[in-house]
């Protein structure tokens, strides 16, 4: 006999006779709500059965089959019969006959069942877990059909497959109690709703059955009428030549995206793009995702330009385009959702501050993701759009470049191209802004001013060039000791920062605005910068915390302290050097020792960049914006378009 002492039957108050709100649990037994309880006890009692007394056999005879309504006298309605469980025994079908445990372990589906149903109590993953695990026991079910030639319309031989399926995976589940109840939890998932009976007069059946027949003919009219107007407004479909290369993406259907969208009592907007508005959306699997649906004032080329862009292009540090909607003349992207909203938002707000750590962390990841565009293997795919409002942050405040709808690729045996110009007024490059002349620079100089916002925490961009102006001007005069740092440092910093890595940076912001190209450092060495400035940022962070720590308060005096690049002149980390590692004697006569620096640079003759170590033109940041006419812009959507020659 079963043990249903260890798990005992739980009563249930669902509904009040065994003929109210008959559904189909688990999608095989067709009954109503109360009986769910009554199935998972004897399925959990058999499940210790096969797994503590008999290993082969997963059904019962018919005898002591008929014995297993004992658990229930506290609820007079609640029977085998009742429940549509009394043909779970041996012999009364193929699967009850022929299937014996020994058989199913063998079974890839049944392996792959044991795996999917574990792991429920891992934080978040319930949902997920319980998802696989209905799939895969529904296929161990369909596999165990087609084993036996069974067709799915054959209810009982469909109740008692699945009843076998359950009980097998529950038998595995024994050891571990709390994947044991998870699944049992998790079952209802299984069960296909079904309306209960209709209980109306004959005279109202047939005045109901008259109108909804009239009700179908009214409806398929209309269908057929909508049916033909489609055909004909039928929009040009996203398999067509321009978007034949777009293979890695997945195509929405209207409906789709506006479900995702109107997922709450009204849509929310995420800001505005270069091309359109961009929205909150949710996809059915529970991914938030984040919605642009484009401008219709706009042509199809910013459109066809970002889906090409990022369609092609993977790295941790741009923003993922997951797919994209053509219909009817509207068209969509959707991107992967960023939590923190964009890095303009973080700099400006005054509850929180970012720290010199994390500033630093997201120039140097933007600085990888720019590398990456200028270096992709068909050519340099130029944003021309970089700023503060386009870095976005994860929940991780990890950055990602966004918004393509400006870029565009020069090809392998380009260096620049003539084009419109467009950008955001106070982060475009001058030299461009002249003459029309793209090439990878003019990125090269939007991330300088994202670098000297990061620094200085000042905003650039409010009604004209002003702004951008004395920011550049101001990073000149302290880069050559016009003026003291702490002039340019962000105040809500409180002096927290690394002073050697701030210059570096400075350093290297400085040349990236320059307002001839020429003079402008790569994207390697401003990479290069801004990785060293990273490590060393975050060795003297780490360095900080152990001498503040106790473990670290009472040094030997015979162990060496490690020096992290700090403030020391050049002079003294030489002399430290030296005591630290005396050299060895050379032979031959000693070589000279060099410690003079040279200065960056200087406002009347050409300079060697002490980045680049190349003769470029002179930096004078004083005119950088002379050629540029001022344009009302605003914060979150900045767009000059002019013809460019």
């Amino acid at each position: 006999m079963l043990d249903f002492t260890t798990y005992q039957y739980e009563p249930t108050g669902v509904c009040t006779s065994a003929d109210d709100d008959r559904i189909n649990l688990w999608d095989a037994f067709y009954a109503t709500r109360c009986c769910r309880n009554a199935l998972n006890a004897i399925s959990k009692a058999m499940a210790l059965y096969v797994n503590q007394t008999n290993p082969n056999n997963l059904f019962l005879t018919q005898q002591m089959w008929a014995n297993c309504s004992n658990p229930f006298p506290l609820q007079p309605t609640i029977s085998l019969q009742g429940c549509a469980l009394q043909n779970l025994f041996a012999g009364s079908s193929r699967c009850s006959t022929d299937l014996f445990m020994p058989t199913l372990l063998q079974m890839k589906q049944y392996q792959v069942a044991l795996d999917d149903c574990s792991g429920f109590r891992i934080a978040g993953g319930f949902d997920q877990v319980c998802g696989s695990c209905i799939e895969a026991v529904a296929a161990l079910r369909g596999a165990l059909m087609d084993g036996f030639g069974i067709r799915e319309e054959n209810g009982n031989e469909n109740a008692a497959c699945g009843f076998a399926a359950v009980v097998s995976v529950a038998a595995g589940k024994i050891g571990n109690r709390s994947d044991f109840d998870s699944f049992f939890q998790c079952l209802p998932a299984l069960d296909n709703l079904r309306s209960g009976y209709l209980k109306i007069r004959d005279s109202v059946a047939k005045a109901l059955v008259a109108a909804v027949a009239g009700v179908l003919v009214l409806l398929l009219i209309i269908l057929l009428v909508k049916h033909a107007s489609k055909k004909k407004k039928m929009a040009k479909p996203c398999a067509s030549n321009d978007t034949s290369t777009w293979s890695g993406l997945y195509r929405f259907a209207k409906e789709e995206i506006e479900r995702a969208m109107n997922f709450g009592s009204e849509k929310t907007s995420l800001g505005r793009g270069s091309a359109g508005q961009v929205y909150k959306g949710i996809l059915p699997s529970g991914q938030l995702v984040a919605i642009k649906k484009i401008f219709q004032s706009n042509t199809s080329d910013s459109f066809i330009r970002e889906v090409e862009g990022l369609s092609r292009v993977r790295h941790p540090n741009l923003v993922c385009l997951l797919g994209c909607c053509i219909d009817n003349g509207e068209q969509y992207l959707v991107y992967e959702y960023c939590e923190q909203g964009n890095l303009a938002q973080h700099l400006l707000r005054k509850d929180t501050v970012l720290t010199w750590e994390l500033r630093v962390q997201i120039l140097r990841d933007c600085a990888l993701a720019l590398r990456y565009l200028h270096q992709y293997v068909d050519g340099c795919i130029v944003h021309r759009d970089i700023k503060l409002t386009n870095i976005l942050l994860t929940e991780k405040l990890e950055p990602k470049l966004s918004d393509f709808g400006l870029a565009r690729m020069l090809g392998m045996d380009e260096t620049k191209v003539f084009t419109d110009v467009r950008g955001t007024i106070g982060y475009m490059d001058p030299e461009y802004m002249s003459n029309a002349k793209l090439t990878c620079a003019s990125d090269i100089y939007s991330f300088g001013i994202v670098a000297l916002q990061l620094l200085s925490g000042q905003k650039v961009i409010d009604l004209d060039l002003d702004a951008r102006d004395q920011l550049t001007r101001k990073a000149k005069d302290v880069n050559m000791g016009l003026r003291p740092l702490s002039d340019f440092e962000d105040p809500r910093l409180k002096g927290n920062i690394n002073k050697a890595d701030f210059e570096s940076i400075l350093q290297v912001a400085v040349l990236c605005v320059a307002k001839s190209s020429k003079g402008r450092p790569t994207i390697d060495i401003v990479f290069e910068e801004m990785d060293k400035a990273c490590h060393n940022t975050h060795a003297n962070s780490r360095a900080k915390q152990q001498m503040n720590s106790p473990a670290t308060s009472l040094s030997r005096p015979w162990e060496s302290k490690v020096v992290v690049r700090s403030e020391a002149t050049d002079v003294e980390r030489q002399h430290i050097a030296r005591v630290m590692h005396p050299p060895v004697a050379p032979v031959g006569p000693p070589a000279p020792t060099e410690l003079a620096t040279e200065p960056l640079a200087t406002t009347s003759t050409a300079q060697k960049s002490p980045v680049t170590g190349e003769v470029g033109d002179p930096i004078e940041l004083d005119d950088v914006a002379k050629d540029a006419s001022p344009v009302v812009d605003h914060v979150t959507e900045d767009i000059i378009e002019t013809d460019g020659g």
